[in-house]
C-alpha cells in the first residue's frame, strides 16, 4: 500500500512544571529534508531526535517543533542582584529619583537576569520522546489515509487510459484503411500508370510502419505493472514515477503514428490522465 509524503502530527504532554508541545508536518520532496526547531536548552538532543523522526519518515520536506511552555514555579531566568544595584547606584548619581522607579529602569538594563542553563532531565526527556512516538504515529497515520485517496485516485484513471487503449484498438482497422485511401487517392492523382503489384508491396511497407500492435502490447504492461507496484507491500513514489515515463513513451508513439484524428483525440485524452498520474505520484512516499 502506497503512503503520501504529506502528513501532520501533534502530541501535548502535560508535565509537573511544564507543557510540552510536539508537531511534525511533512510535504512531498525527492528526499528527507528534516527542519528541527527546538529550544536552546534541548539543543543537546537535536541529533538524537533528528536520527530517531528520520528513521520513521524516510523521505519529504519534514518540520519538527517542540514547544515548552512553564507553567509552574520553575524558571531557568534570575534577577542578577549585583549587577542590578549597581545600575541604581550610578543612576542616584546622576538624577535624584525614587528607589522603586529606579529599580524600575535597571531591571531594563543589559544583564539585570542571568539565565541559569538547567541540565536535561533524563526522565522528562523519556516524556518527550513518548510524545514524540505519539506525534510519528499520528502523521503516519495521515500519510497512510492519503496514501488510499492516492491509490483509488491511480487505479481509476489507469482504468481510463486502459478504456481509452480498447478504443483505439477499435478503430484501429479504420485508421488503416483510412491511410490506405489517403495513399491511393495521391497516387491516382498523379495521373500515371502505377505497377498494381509494386504499389501493394509498397503499400504494405508503409502501413507496417504506422503498425502499433507492439505499442498497445507493451502499454497495457504498463499499466499492469503501475497496478501491481500500487498493490505491492512497499509504497515506492519513485519507481511509479519510472513507470509513468515508460506509459507515456508508449502513448506519444501510438500519437506520433496514428495519422487519423479520432485516435489522435483518444490520444490526447490518455495523456491527460497520465499527466494527472505523474503531479499526484510525486507526493507518494
Amino acid at each position: 500500500m502506497i503512503q503520501s509524503m504529506t502528513g501532520y502530527g501533534k502530541s501535548i504532554l502535560e508535565l509537573p512544571s511544564k507543557k510540552i508541545t510536539i508537531e511534525i508536518k511533512s510535504l512531498n520532496s525527492k528526499g528527507l529534508d528534516l527542519n528541527a526547531r527546538v529550544p536552546s536548552s534541548y539543543r543537546e538532543k537535536e541529533l538524537v531526535l533528528r536520527d530517531y523522526i528520520a528513521k520513521s519518515l524516510t523521505r519529504g520536506k519534514v518540520d519538527f517543533n517542540l514547544y515548552v511552555e512553564v507553567t509552574g514555579e520553575a524558571t531557568s531566568s534570575v534577577i542578577n542582584e549585583v549587577v542590578v544595584k549597581e545600575y541604581m547606584n550610578q543612576m542616584k548619581n546622576i538624577v535624584d529619583g525614587d528607589e522603586t522607579e529606579l529599580l524600575k529602569m535597571a531591571v531594563r538594563m543589559p544583564d539585570a537576569l542571568k539565565t541559569e542553563r538547567d541540565e536535561i532531565d533524563e526522565d522528562e526527556f523519556k516524556h518527550i520522546m513518548k510524545g514524540v512516538d505519539e506525534a510519528l504515529a499520528a502523521i503516519n497515520q495521515y500519510r497512510s489515509d492519503e496514501g488510499k485517496v492516492l491509490e483509488d485516485d491511480f487505479k481509476g484513471r489507469i482504468e481510463i487510459i486502459s478504456d481509452l487503449l480498447k478504443e483505439v484498438m477499435k478503430i484501429d482497422p479504420e485508421r488503416i484503411e483510412h491511410v490506405r485511401e489517403k495513399l491511393q487517392k495521391a497516387v491516382s492523382e498523379l495521373k500515371e500508370t502505377v505497377d498494381a503489384n509494386r504499389f501493394e508491396q509498397e503499400l504494405i511497407y508503409y502501413l507496417e510502419k504506422y503498425d502499433i500492435t507492439e505499442e498497445k502490447v507493451r502499454l497495457e504492461n504498463h499499466l499492469k505493472y503501475f497496478v501491481e507496484t500500487l498493490n505491492s507491500s512497499d509504497s515506492n513514489g519513485k519507481k511509479l514515477g519510472f513507470i509513468t515515463q515508460e506509459i507515456g513513451r508508449e502513448i506519444n508513439t501510438i500519437g506520433s503514428k496514428a495519422n487519423y484524428a479520432p485516435m489522435q483525440h483518444l490520444v490526447v485524452q490518455m495523456k491527460d490522465e497520465l499527466e494527472k498520474i505523474k503531479e499526484q505520484a510525486l507526493n507518494v512516499l
